[in-house]
């Protein structure tokens, strides 16, 4: 039997538009709440695109998501799950990252992300811009002593260089910089979706050589989004992974509201597809990030980004 403390208010009781927005209006828990001791999971918010290089406002991602999450119902009709009767969820609230100090804003992150490791909350993060991501992996790392895989779904490999020969880093380069630091394992990891112009195949070339699996948005479409996905669970396998969600994986059709849009992606049904594609896998954390609502007028990037956030939640949760 569920908490009712952890159940979302219902449309019938309250309608979806009134009070105070949280995630999924899941009850919003302070980090000194002592109710945090029994969350299971929880979803935060990381408002910061300091990492951004070229159209910034994913810092906005947060806020604009928890409005659109208030739509989500309890039931995923599709696969008959109720995840706020399967575990108790909550919204932990935003890192008030600094926006002018990427060191303090990602030490900062990284702090508040293995304070819920350490209460054994699976973490799922709400960026803000793919830099964001970073911390959370660092966090997990630090928790579990070993490198874990990673599924990507996203039309960047973010595997750069850092830019203009500086050492800072960018939204281009989370994931490289992962791997050199041995957060992930790459030969555990797939990357799926990858299209657009590029300046050269760096960032292939170093996946490539590390092992880890890179298959463009050609090939999804060439094979099938089934059977990637299929692929995707063999090479995890039993093994603990991160799941990682960039807005702009979809077609700019269904969400154009991102900072870095490529045209040629799967339509939101795929995309949802490919994150069911996940369920039975040893998740321990997830993420959606980049939605930019400045970019967003009709707010429908947020709602399905709202969308795609509940099917990684019901991923993470048993059947």
């Amino acid at each position: 039997m569920s908490d009712p403390f952890f159940s979302p208010p219902s449309g019938t009781d309250l309608p979806r538009y009134a009070g105070v927005p949280s995630f999924m209006r899941l009850p919003y828990l302070t980090p000194d709440d002592p109710r945090r001791a029994e969350v299971d999971i929880g979803f935060f918010g990381l408002p910061w695109d300091g990492a951004t290089s070229n159209r910034p406002g994913a810092r906005h991602g947060p806020r604009g998501l928890r409005d659109a999450s208030t739509m989500i119902r309890a039931m995923n009709r599709a696969t008959g799950q109720l995840p706020f009767e399967a575990a108790a969820c909550a919204d932990l609230g935003d890192v008030a990252m600094n926006p002018v100090d990427q060191d303090q804003a990602m030490g900062d992150a990284e702090a508040f992300v293995s304070n819920i490791l350490a209460q054994d909350i699976r973490p799922i993060m709400v960026g803000g811009d793919h830099l964001c991501t970073l911390t959370v992996l660092r966090a997990l790392k630090a928790q579990r002593g070993a490198p874990f895989g990673l599924i990507l779904l996203d039309s960047h490999t973010d595997l750069y260089p850092a830019y203009f020969g500086s050492e800072t880093l960018t939204h281009g380069n989370p994931f490289r910089q992962a791997v050199i630091e041995e957060l992930i394992d790459p030969k555990r990891s797939m990357m799926i979706g990858m299209r657009g112009t590029s300046y050269n195949n760096e960032d292939f070339e170093f996946g490539q050589a590390h092992g880890l699996k890179i298959v463009p948005i050609e090939a999804c479409f060439e094979r099938g989004f089934d059977a990637v996905m299929a692929e995707a669970r063999e090479i995890v396998g039993d093994n603990p992974t991160y799941v990682s969600f960039d807005i702009d994986f979809i077609d700019p059709t269904y969400a154009p509201g991102t900072g870095t849009p490529e045209i040629g992606g799967p339509t939101s049904f795929q995309a949802v597809q490919c994150v069911r594609a996940l369920q039975g896998l040893d998740i321990i954390g997830a993420d959606l990030v980049e939605v930019s609502p400045p970019f967003d007028p009709s707010g429908g990037t947020s709602w399905v980004g709202a969308s795609i956030l509940f099917e990684l939640l019901c991923a993470m949760l048993p059947k």
